[in-house]
C-alpha cells in the first residue's frame, strides 16, 4: 500500500513511523488508520527474520495525535449500521495489529494524546513524553464512549484510572499519565529524542528472538491466574533455554564479551 500520511523510513534495526498529517494535528482518518494496519501488518508477517528490532511511533508537527479526525467523525451520521460497525472495526484491528507487533514500539509524544492518540500511547511498549504534553479520554464530551481503544487502556491502566478518566474525560498531565502508567518517561522537549535513543540503545543489547517472545508472554499470562500459567511459561522457559539465543547468550555472560546480536 502506498503511503499518504504515514512516512516510514529505516536506520539500521530501526524503523521510524511517523504520522504525517500536521495541519490536522496527526488526527486519525480512515485513511490514516488502514496505512497503519497495513504497514504494522507487514512487519508482523517479517516473522522471525530480526532485520527491525524497533520501532518508534511519532507525530509530525507540535502534536502527536489529536485522536479521530472531526470531518470523518461528523460523516459518520451518513454511514449504514453496516458501514459504521466495518469503519470502527476497522480501527480495532489497526490497534489490535499494533499491541501484536513482535518488535517493542517506542512512542514518541509532543503537544499532546488523546482519545486515539492516547490509544496509541496505550498499545506502546514504552511510551516518552515531553514534560508539556497533555492527555485525554476526551469520548464522552462528545456523546461517545472510547470503545474501540478501551481494552489496550484498561490492560495498561486498570480499572480505577479508567473509571476516572473515562468517564470525565478531562485532561491531565504528562506527570499524571506517568502515574498510571501510560507514560513511563517524561522530559523536556528538548531531551525527547535522546530519551528515545537510549531506549533504543538498550533494547538493541537484548536478544531479538526473546524480545519478540518477552511481548508474546506478556499477552498469553496478563489474565491467567499464576498456577493456571505455570505450564506455559514452564514450556517458553524450556524451550528458550536451549535456542540458539539462549545458548549464545549464556556462552557469552561466561566468557566475559557481549552477545552476537549486541555489536
Amino acid at each position: 500500500m502506498k503511503h499518504e500520511f504515514l512516512t516510514v523510513r529505516r536506520e539500521g534495526a530501526v524503523e521510524y513511523v511517523t504520522l504525517n498529517r500536521p495541519d490536522v494535528r496527526n488526527a486519525l482518518n480512515p485513511e490514516l488508520i488502514a496505512e497503519l494496519a497495513d504497514w504494522a501488518s507487514r512487519l508482523s508477517a517479517a516473522g522471525d527474520r530480526h532485520d527491525v528490532r524497533a520501532v518508534v511511533l511519532a507525530g509530525a508537527g507540535t502534536i502527536f495525535c489529536a485522536g479521530a479526525d472531526a470531518k470523518w467523525m461528523s460523516s459518520t451520521i451518513h454511514y449504514t449500521k453496516s458501514e459504521n460497525l466495518r469503519d470502527a472495526r476497522a480501527t480495532a484491528e489497526m490497534f489490535a495489529a499494533l499491541d501484536g507487533l513482535p518488535v517493542p514500539l517506542i512512542c514518541r509524544i509532543q503537544g499532546a494524546a488523546l482519545g486515539g492518540g492516547a490509544g496509541l500511547a496505550a498499545v506502546g511498549d514504552i511510551v516518552i513524553a515531553e514534560d508539556r504534553a497533555t492527555f485525554a479520554f476526551p469520548e464522552v464530551k462528545l456523546g461517545i464512549v472510547p470503545a474501540m481503544i478501551s481494552p489496550f487502556v484498561l490492560a495498561k491502566l486498570g480499572q480505577a484510572a479508567a473509571r476516572e478518566l473515562f468517564l470525565t474525560g478531562a485532561r491531565f498531565p504528562a506527570s499524571r499519565a506517568k502515574e498510571i502508567g501510560l507514560v513511563h518517561a517524561v522530559v523536556p522537549a528538548s531531551e525527547l529524542d535522546t530519551q528515545v535513543a537510549e531506549y533504543v540503545r538498550e533494547i538493541l543489547t537484548a536478544a531479538p528472538g526473546a524480545v519478540a517472545a518477552a511481548k508474546a508472554l506478556i499477552r498469553e499470562v496478563r489474565w491467567r491466574a499464576p498456577i493456571d500459567a505455570a505450564a506455559t511459561t514452564a514450556d517458553i522457559i524450556a524451550r528458550l533455554r536451549v535456542s540458539a539465543e539462549g545458548q549464545e547468550g549464556l556462552k557469552a555472560f561466561l566468557e566475559k564479551r557481549k552477545p552476537s546480536w549486541d555489536s
